[in-house]
Parts: structure tokens; C-alpha cells; sequence
């Protein structure tokens, strides 16, 4: 699950949220939940493995057998399992005609983003007159305006987990809106650390054999990209060697990734003029003018030395340089609508070499996804319709509820708290927001234009609306009908400058969430996924913010202390584990999720037993109560994937490898152990198990 910074967004009142439980709390207490007969996923076992040796493999063991990875995927598992659900659905509501003007709208962006035949009749001239833009470029002082320009119609902010659409990123810098530090119910400006191709700045910066291969290998694609799109052949190598040295200059000055997840390592306020002293050879207005940003008088720098780069560029690299550079952002950023040689000449490199993909998707899969990120709400609130009913939006109001009552007990609970932090943090427990499902306001896509025979310009436009309108709430209250995902999301994510954790109805599907399941399976599974949230609040980085969102420290500072220790022996637990044989998980990196699925596992197994658990089956499938929550988790992460793919999520990504998302918990945790009668030196059994929450 994830943790997005953008701001976002408020649900339902307290009251309605304190009827609608007790309403299905009632429900849960004649057996709603957990009554049915279907328990745990039996077949999914390996039963010749031992539970108190290695639970990931005795719980999954049956399912990674039976589910090799597809060609054209880089893992296959549980999450994946029901996208690909998810994905069918959207595919009959899309390729269905339909009176409803949002829907028809998807109907036709899909419809040209799957005309291959069309697309390929129409070549390069689609994106012709952004490449003779670019080749215009006179002067340095015709940057700021290009910049803006290329901005709108081609970058995108980081997805939620820090995945990006391929070459999506914007050139140099990216700008838009964040919540104020001290004040986070208003938006401010935000200039933000940008414009890699690669993974993150360690594939630049790293000396080891391997990154020095990738960055070789690197210049192949984009070399190729320069000659496909007008690029004289001579001078295609020169200009990926300029792409790759930008690349590297920005990449030189940013953060690593463990280091961006802290905010204040990037809170740096100051007024426009003090932005403009910072990069003096970037006209700051300009840009701003071109892209019809509203007055406003100051600017948060996320990463002061990344500007301080991008100035360095601007001043000094040879314009034919620039062009190569933003030529290059352009084209791959566009390649999905361009013809198949556009696309394909990246492939090898950014889904085989990083990733070990084998095989491109089918471009209908593509597509979808093209659609649900550009008219996410649109497609969204079709799918709503047809797979998300009232039921299980009301069962997980009950589960919100009794998780954060099992919340509250623990905070009470904790003997390494003083009084004063306990009550602090139950205040910001009580203001979490719970989202289920849904936005309460649908956006309204009516001034987007989309057109059948225009796939490029679909993508360009939409991006546009989307970059146009985040530009606008510079300096406007924060919309709190905002969501940071779109419905059909298999994910979920906790907003700390919102304090609101959002569950889409898209992971609220089996092997998450079942209706007609056993109630320690479902407690177990979207419980946990619930609980995991929570805790996201209260994470090492969660913790800073209050309960209105704002940058603050409402800590003691033994308390904050005591905390960090904590933390510090889960981020050693992770560091320890290896993934593809070479590769060791980032235990700094990975830290919020890692105390997240600890403390969410541990939540949903309080609230359970507190709740439903208490009249429970005594054995169902074979095993209890107990037993079947924690195979309820651990059958969620189910997963096979490709070592490449392992060696890039250790590199790039805040989660770790679902192996050690399941037995990383479950070793910290008595209750497994009691639960599964495993002797002391059982390798799941940590003799100094690790307990932030």
C-alpha cells in the first residue's frame, strides 16, 4: 500500500461515520462476515513446507507454482491477479457504446489508443510540431517558455509507490502544488527535483560493474530515439551522450531515495526572487508566464541543489545539447501513440534489461491503463457501478472502526509512551478521515476535447487538463473531494497533509475483500491492508504531521527518541534480507511500509479477536482462528517474480519483496509464534523481535 504526499482529501462526517458502524456492527455480530464456509485459500498451501521455517512459502507455495510469470509481465501475483479482473471489466465497459458523456469520452480515448493501424498511417506528423519547437530553440532565453510548454502536454508527477509512466518525467524540473507546511488546509507553489529517464539517481552516480553497464546500455535507446525522430544518424550517438551528462548533472544534486521520503529534508520555503537568486540563469517569471500559473509570492524548493544543477545547465550546456535532451523527453514520453518502432526501440533496455520483461503487453492492456490514468474518474465511476455494491463499503466502515478502536487500545497500551504523546496521538487517530470506495464529487471532464482519430493529441490534451488544473490551485484551499487514485486502483494509500486514509473499490475485490468469507481471512487480508494505513499516520514519517495535516512535532523528546530506536531495529530487520541472491532490501527505504504491514498486521489481529473472532469457528479448513488471519495476509502477497524485477523494486521501491512483507511481521509477532506452536529457534522467531506499533 501506498503513501502519496500530494494533498488530498475528506469523506463522510463523524456522526454519519459513528452510525453507519454500529449499523454494520450489528450485522457483524449475528455472523455477516464470518458465518460463510469459505476460508482460506487451501490450494494455494504448500503443505510440504514448514509454517515456523519460512510462512511465505507454506502459504504460497502452491499458488507461485502453479502461476510461473507471463512473457509480458515483469512479476505475477495477487495484486496483478485482480487488476487483470479489474481490467476485463473496464474493457467490456469501454469497447460498450454508452449515452453517458464521461463514459463515451473513455470510449474514444481507448478507441484511438488501440487503432494501431491508424496511428501507425499517420507516422511522425503528430508530434511534428513540437519536435520544430524544439529545433527553433535560438537562444537561452527561449528555455523558460519550452520548458512550460513540454511541461503541459508531456510530464506527469510520480504515480502513487513511485511509478512513473514510462518517459513521463518532466524535463529539468517539475512544478505544480503541495499543502503548506504550517497550514496544510491551503496549496502552495512547489518546484520539484526532475527530469531522469532512468530508475532514480543511484542508476547515474553508482560505480559498481553492473551500473556502469546499464548506463552504457542506456545510450543505445535514446540514440535510437534521436535517429527515429529526425535526428541525423551522425549526430544521434553525440546526442545521448549529452542526454545521459544533463541526466547525470541533475541526478549528481538530488537526494536518494530514503532520503526524499523526509519532509523536512525537503521543506524549503522562500519568496519567488529568492528562487529567482538561486538559479539566476533561469527566468523564473517567464516560465511561470507561459504556463499561466496565478500571482503568487512564494514557492517551496524541494531540493535547493537540484535547481542549483538545472540552473548549471541552462547557463552552460551547448543549445543543440538541450535539444538532444528535450527531443529525446519528448519523443519517449509520447512513444505509446507513436508508431510500434518508437516504442519498441526502448523496450529492450527499459521493460528486458531492468525489468525482465520478455514480451510487450497486449496494447488493449496498455491502453487501459492510458485511460484509467487520464480519465481515471470517468472510467471510474462506470466500474463503480458495475463491480463495487453497497455491501462492501459497508463492511469495511466496520473494519475502519474497529481497527482504530484497536488503535486507540494500543497507544494506550504502549509502555515506551509518556501521557502527553499518548493523548497527542489519540487526537490525530480520532481526526483520520476514512475514504472507501469512491470520491463523493466526480470530476467533470467536459473541457477536455477527445478525439477518435487523435490518439497523440488525446494524451497531450488530457495531460494538459491535468497539469493546467493543478497549476490553477496554486494558492487556492485544498480540495478535499480529491483522490490521488483512481477507483478501479488495486492499492490504497494514508495522506499525511490530509490525515485521511483512501481504500479504492478497485483492491476491494477477492483475494482482498470477500463478502461471503470467513471473517479472519477477510480481517487478515483487507483488515491489515486497513490497519497497514492506519499506521502509515504513525510511521517514522507520518509521525511528523499533526492531525490537521501540518508539518509539527507534537512529540516529547524521549518519546521521539524512543520511537527512532524503534524504528531503527525494523529498517536493520529489512536491511538483512536479499532479493535475486545480490541485492539487499533498502531497510531505510522501505522503513514506513515495514512498520506499516507490522503494526497493520497487528491492529487487524487485536481488532478481530475483539470483535468478530470472539464467536468465531473454532476451526475452519484446518486450522484457527489465528491461523487463518495470518494466511489471510500472507495469501495476499502471493507473488512470482523476475530477479531483474526484484533487483529494481530493492533499488527504486518503499515496499519490500512480498516474501519478507509476509515473514518480516510475522517473526516480530508472539501471536504467530503461539498460534503456530513454533519452538523458540525457529527461523521464524526473531530473538529480538522488533515493535514500533
Amino acid at each position: 500500500m501506498c503513501r502519496p504526499s500530494s494533498p488530498r482529501a475528506v469523506g463522510q462526517s463523524p456522526i454519519v461515520r459513528y452510525i453507519f458502524a454500529s449499523v454494520t456492527a450489528l450485522a457483524l455480530a449475528v455472523g455477516l462476515l464470518h458465518a460463510q464456509t469459505r476460508g482460506v485459500e487451501t490450494t494455494s498451501l504448500d503443505r510440504a513446507a514448514d509454517p515456523c521455517v519460512d510462512f511465505y512459502q507454506f502459504a504460497c507455495g502452491g499458488w507461485v507454482a502453479k502461476n510461473p510469470v507471463p512473457a509480458d509481465r515483469r512479476s505475477w501475483g495477487r495484486f496483478q491477479e485482480v487488476q487483470d479482473r479489474n481490467q476485463q471489466i473496464l474493457k467490456r465497459i469501454l469497447e460498450t457504446p454508452s449515452a453517458d458523456r464521461d463514459r463515451e469520452k473513455a470510449g474514444t480515448y481507448y478507441a484511438a489508443c488501440t487503432d494501431a493501424h491508424a496511428i501507425e498511417a499517420r507516422g511522425l506528423a503528430p508530434i511534428q510540431p513540437e519536435l520544430a519547437r524544439i529545433a527553433a530553440l535560438g537562444s537561452r532565453a527561449q528555455i523558460p517558455a519550452l520548458v512550460a510548454h513540454l511541461h503541459t502536454i508531456v510530464g506527469e508527477p510520480p504515480q502513487v509507490g513511485g511509478a512513473t509512466r514510462r518517459g513521463g518525467a518532466y524535463v529539468l524540473f517539475n512544478v505544480g502544488a503541495r499543502p503548506r507546511f504550517d497550514d496544510a488546509s491551503m496549496l502552495m507553489a512547489n518546484v520539484g527535483a526532475d527530469g531522469l529517464a532512468l530508475p532514480s539517481r543511484d542508476y547515474y552516480l553508482k560505480t559498481d560493474d553492473r551500473s556502469v553497464r546499464l548506463r552504457d546500455e542506456y545510450r543505445a535507446p535514446v540514440a535510437e530515439i534521436l535517429r527515429l525522430s529526425g535526428t541525423p544518424a551522425a549526430d544521434a550517438d553525440r546526442g545521448a551522450s549529452a542526454v545521459l551528462a544533463i541526466e547525470t548533472t541533475l541526478a549528481s544534486a538530488m537526494l536518494d531515495v530514503a532520503a526524499r521520503r523526509d519532509p523536512n529534508a525537503q521543506k524549503h520555503p522562500m519568496r519567488v526572487a529568492d528562487l529567482q537568486q538561486l538559479s539566476p540563469a533561469f527566468d523564473w517569471q517567464a516560465y511561470f508566464r507561459a504556463l499561466h500559473a496565478p500571482s503568487f509570492g512564494d514557492v517551496n524548493v524541494s531540493e535547493p541543489a537540484a535547481v542549483r544543477a538545472m540552473n548549471e545547465i541552462v547557463a552552460s550546456a551547448p543549445l543543440d545539447d538541450l535539444k538532444a535532451y528535450f527531443r529525446w523527453h519528448l519523443v519517449h514520453g509520447s512513444a505509446q501513440m507513436l508508431p510500434a518502432r518508437i516504442d519498441d526501440a526502448t523496450f529492450t533496455f527499459f521493460s528486458r534489461t531492468l525489468a525482465g520483461q520478455q514480451q510487450p503487453a497486449p496494447r488493449w492492456r496498455e491502453c487501459i491503463v492510458d485511460v484509467d490514468q487520464e480519465l481515471g474518474e470517468a472510467l471510474g465511476k462506470a466500474f463503480v457501478e458495475d463491480a463495487f455494491g453497497p455491501r462492501a463499503k459497508s463492511d469495511m466502515l466496520t473494519m475502519v472502526h474497529d481497527i482504530k478502536e484497536a488503535m486507540r487500545r494500543d497507544i494506550d497500551a504502549s509502555p515506551w509512551m509518556s501521557a502527553e504523546t499518548k493523548q497527542a496521538a489519540k487526537v490525530k487517530l480520532d481526526a483520520v478521515v476514512d475514504r472507501i470506495g469512491y470520491p463523493d464529487r466526480w470530476r467533470d471532464y467536459s473541457a477536455v476535447r477527445v478525439s477518435r482519430d487523435d490518439a497523440l493529441g488525446n494524451r497531450e490534451r488530457t495531460t494538459a487538463f491535468f497539469n493546467e488544473r493543478r497549476i490553477r490551485q496554486i494558492g487556492q484551499p485544498v480540495d478535499k473531494n480529491d483522490w490521488s487514485m483512481t477507483p478501479p486502483t488495486v492499492n490504497a494509500y494514508y495522506s499525511p497533509p490530509s490525515n485521511n486514509i483512501n481504500f479504492p473499490a478497485g483492491i476491494l475485490q477477492p483475494p482482498f475483500y470477500d463478502a461471503d468469507r470467513d471473517a479472519a481471512v477477510n480481517y487478515g487480508a483487507v483488515g491489515a491492508v486497513i490497519g497497514h494505513e492506519l499506521t502509515h499516520g504513525f510511521d517514522d514519517q507520518g509521525r511528523k504531521y499533526d492531525g490537521q495535516g501540518n508539518l509539527r512535532d507534537w512529540w516529547t523528546a524521549a518519546d521521539g527518541q524512543a520511537f527512532e530506536e524503534r524504528a531503527t531495529c525494523v529498517a536493520d530487520q529489512y536491511s538483512s534480507y536479499r532479493v535475486a541472491g545480490d541485492a539487499h532490501i533498502n531497510g531505510r527505504l522501505t522503513l514506513g511500509e515495514n512498520t506499516a504491514d507490522n503494526g497493520g498486521l497487528r491492529l487487524a489481529l487485536m481488532a478481530y479477536l475483539a470483535g468478530p473472532g470472539a464467536t468465531a469457528p473454532a476451526e475452519l479448513d484446518g486450522f484457527t482462528p489465528e491461523q487463518r488471519l495470518f494466511l489471510g495476509w500472507a495469501q495476499v502477497w502471493c507473488e512470482d517474480a523476475r530477479p531483474e524485477a526484484e533487483r529494481l523494486k530493492a533499488a527504486t521501491n518503499p515496499h519490500a519483496s512480498n516474501r519478507y512483507r509476509v515473514n518480516g511481521p510475522l517473526s516480530n509477532m508472539p501471536e504467530f509464534e503461539h498460534a503456530f506452536s513454533c519452538k523458540a529457534d525457529s527461523p521464524m522467531v526473531r530473538a529480538n523481535a522488533c515493535r514500533v506499533w
